[in-house]
């Protein structure tokens, strides 16, 4: 099993980068976001550059992340264990703190050095109004460069949360070439909703607010073969 999460990515998309990798749907906006393999590396390697350039963060330390399920989210996780950095599950002092605005008050629970705070809207636009004491990740991350090279050992987390993945992986019967359709609400765990499908070589169309009425027609659309709603 393989033990750096970085490497399990660059192997999820290397088969194809244009393909897509993640899709996501708000049914309560009407938004679709549809990211290929390469486009989610870019915001990926886009991530780890501004924690190692701006943040000055490194292998073993870590970071916060109060974010639901979503592809900006994914990023940011993504990004993190590019770096090495480990994403903590319970609150404490941490070196960056990646929160969604309407959970920016509970950042006293995370004392950090660097915090951004995410709009999570559509179109990946900036927030109207950056909360005191953050940057706005969605306009500081596209200052920093495409490509990334991750740490070769991974995260110190990283063998642990893979086992978990392939594990869950097996559970959900997820499969490589799989299009996998998943209630975010029933799987907010990023195990289940990024971590198992990129270790099974699947792709993901990942639903919020999701309308039941709406699932058959975007599995159709999408071409789905695995639904987890």
């Amino acid at each position: 099993m393989a033990d750096n999460i970085a490497r399990v990515f660059a192997a999820a998309i290397a088969p194809d980068p244009a393909q897509p990798l993640l899709t996501w749907y708000d049914d309560a906006t009407g938004e679709r976001t549809e990211l290929s393999g390469a486009t989610l590396a870019n915001w990926v390697a886009k991530t780890a550059n501004l924690l190692t350039d701006e943040v000055a963060a490194g292998p073993g330390e870590s970071a916060g992340a109060l974010l639901p399920p979503h592809w900006q989210t994914a990023a940011v996780l993504l990004g993190c264990w590019s770096a090495g950095l480990v994403v903590a599950d319970a609150p404490g002092a941490v070196e960056v703190l990646f929160a969604a605005a309407d959970r920016v008050g509970e950042a006293d629970a995370w004392p950090a050095a660097e915090r951004y705070a995410l709009a999570l809207a559509p179109f990946a636009l900036p927030l109207r109004e950056v909360p005191a004491g953050f940057a706005d990740y969605v306009v500081a991350v596209r200052a920093h460069g495409d490509h990334f090279t991750p740490y070769a050992a991974g995260g110190p987390a990283d063998a642990e949360l893979l086992g978990r993945a392939a594990a869950r992986a097996a559970e959900l019967g997820l499969a490589r070439g799989d299009r996998v359709l998943l209630d975010v609400a029933a799987h907010p765990d990023p195990v289940d909703w990024l971590l198992a499908p990129l270790v099974a070589g699947a792709s993901t169309v990942l639903c919020a607010n999701a309308d039941p009425a709406r699932l058959p027609a975007r599995a159709d659309a999408e071409r789905v073969t695995r639904t987890l709603a």
